[in-house]
């Protein structure tokens, strides 16, 4: 399908564009993080997704050169833990090789929790690659193993950093997911161990992502009180976003020691620029994270639909798009505005 048969660049119903795309590609992860995958429900005998029902990587790449011609720009590999898909890197080989209608290349990213980064950080640059974003909460190592649930050292994430960086996979963003009682006590500590270096530091406020992690909004930190107290001892100064719907807001040491960003979904709704879909690791589009039922993509390819016919089920799905969650949330309730079940984020992806 060429990109001159498939229509231009679509809008939803608040005029947002599909600008990026996350495609999560394993409901696996060896972490059981507090705030995403507990443990009392992804325990030993939780049922996982058959590797049949996991979209395949020509799925993937036939869905990510559909919605490249549709305008989306960005793609990001999610899970899960991106990192147990077995031939990871042949995947990135082949969304690679994608092109934009203006014949630019993706911008092909990845997020993961940094346990396997070291092993695989060169081959993930080789295959195309441009950059990682790691998820790190804390550099106390008992918070960490905390948090993790595995007893997971630290270390290792930090070495996985330091060979992402020497390969080239930056610039290189990492996660602080903040929760109140659990790990805000280490904001400034993160804030001071990566100022000054390339890496750029995130803080995301406790999310209420999913229906497993028990969430509770006196447990979130809101991300004025998380530039607050790094403000008082390193001074910070606010910058613009690199580009419009940008999720995090983006802070500068006054002193030129780099930059750290807040990402508010909780305090600060960001729905009316949100240009991001997502494709759950069995081929679901849901164009909101806070989704409670996705649209069917793989039931379309697997029943021989034809490239119009996919791209025209993408385009409709993304014009009658009316999400705005996290603002309904924050104007009434701060809470799910219906108690409907979400999706959890280890299907859809973060």
């Amino acid at each position: 399908m060429s990109s001159s048969a498939v229509a231009r660049p679509i809008v939803d119903t608040l005029g947002r564009p599909m600008h990026d795309i996350r495609f999560s590609v394993t409901d696996r992860c060896n972490f059981r993080c507090v705030y995403c995958m507990p443990k009392e429900i992804f325990g030993r005998d939780y049922a996982f997704m058959p590797r049949e029902e996991l979209l395949s990587f020509e799925e993937i790449t036939r869905l990510a050169r559909i919605a490249a011609a549709h305008g989306v720009e960005k793609i990001r590999l999610t899970g899960g833990e991106p990192l147990l898909r077995k031939g990871l890197p042949d995947l990135i080989a082949m969304l690679a090789k994608l092109k934009t209608p203006s014949g630019e290349a993706l911008d092909l990213a990845l997020t993961t929790n940094g346990s396997a980064l070291a092993h695989l950080a060169q081959d993930l640059k080789d295959a195309g690659l441009k950059r990682v974003t790691v998820s790190l909460d804390s550099l106390d190592d008992a918070t960490f193993q905390a948090m993790n649930d595995i007893k997971f050292p630290v270390q290792k994430i930090l070495h996985g950093l330091d060979v992402a960086h020497e390969v080239g996979l930056g610039p290189i963003k990492v996660n602080m997911v903040v929760k109140k009682g659990q790990n805000d006590q280490d904001i400034v500590s993160m804030a001071r161990h990566f100022k000054g270096t390339p890496i750029i530091l995130r803080f995301i406020e406790y999310m209420d992502v999913g229906t497993t992690n028990g969430w509770q909004l006196g447990e979130v930190v809101p991300s004025a009180d998380v530039i607050a107290r790094i403000n008082a001892e390193l001074p910070l100064e606010e910058i613009e976003p690199n580009y419009a719907g940008e999720t995090s807001k983006r802070w500068r040491y006054r002193d030129g020691g780099g930059e750290i960003g807040v990402i508010s979904s909780v305090t600060q709704s960001f729905c009316h620029s949100c240009s991001r879909a997502r494709i759950s690791v069995d081929g679901k589009l849901y164009t909101c994270l806070f989704a409670g039922t996705g649209h069917d993509l793989r039931a379309l390819m697997r029943e021989g639909c034809s490239d119009e016919e996919l791209s025209f089920a993408m385009a409709q799905i993304w014009r009658e798009r009316t999400d705005r969650y996290s603002e309904l949330r924050s104007l009434h309730t701060k809470r799910s505005t219906d108690g409907a079940k979400k999706i959890e984020m280890s299907y859809i992806g973060g």
